[in-house]
């Protein structure tokens, strides 16, 4: 269970840490006083947009048109290995992409309770612009200078953060390898295509 504390904090338009199935997350609630907090405290160019971090790609819907190969993508690979870049219904703040947002739907369970009890949160690398990521959220939170309540305790696996798939109607574009690599994702792709 998450400590209330920790909520209150977040939904006062705080900053957070907290395990993913990759690097920690660094998380803020997607308005504009948390971005602003977010991105002061990373020291982020604020022409580089974060993503969000979802429980699924219905979740998203609400945010984004979600093209039905999507879907079928969020099945085939392993959940929190794909950032998928999709068109917003309606233009959203710059440092959120704007008009394209990136999603990311979390495997790691403590990710996916905060998700199921805020809604989508920014989900960005913890750590400073240019800095290497930490391996456990503590490491992180301590080197940002979070609080302790601001800190969700678990260990990421590290490696490889994951890849960004930008999805236009049936146009697939993979603009970051990660995880998974172009190689996998279009091999999948291409035995669709002989179905």
């Amino acid at each position: 269970m998450i400590d209330p504390l920790f909520l209150d904090h977040l939904k006062a338009y705080g900053v957070v840490t907290y395990p993913t199935s990759t690097l920690p997350g660094l998380g803020a609630l997607p308005t504009k006083e948390g971005l602003d907090a977010l991105f002061l405290l990373k020291k982020r160019d604020p022409s580089k947009p974060v993503s969000l971090g979802v429980l699924s790609l219905e979740q998203a819907s609400t945010l984004v048109e979600v093209p039905e190969i999507a879907y079928e993508i969020e099945q085939h690979f392993p959940k929190g290995s794909m950032t998928f870049v999709l068109k917003a219904h309606r233009e959203l703040d710059a440092r959120l992409g704007g008009q394209w947002v990136a999603v990311r739907c979390f495997a790691h369970p403590v990710a996916r309770e905060l998700v199921e009890q805020v809604g989508p949160i920014t989900a960005t690398s913890a750590n400073e612009a240019g800095e290497t990521p930490c391996d456990s959220a503590e490491a992180a939170g301590e080197l940002l200078g979070l609080p302790a309540f601001a800190i969700l305790s678990g260990i990421c696996p590290g490696g490889h953060g994951s890849t960004f798939v930008r999805i236009e109607g049936t146009n697939i574009e993979i603009l970051r390898e990660g995880v998974l690599s172009e190689i996998e994702i279009r091999r999948w792709l291409d035995g669709k295509k002989d179905v």
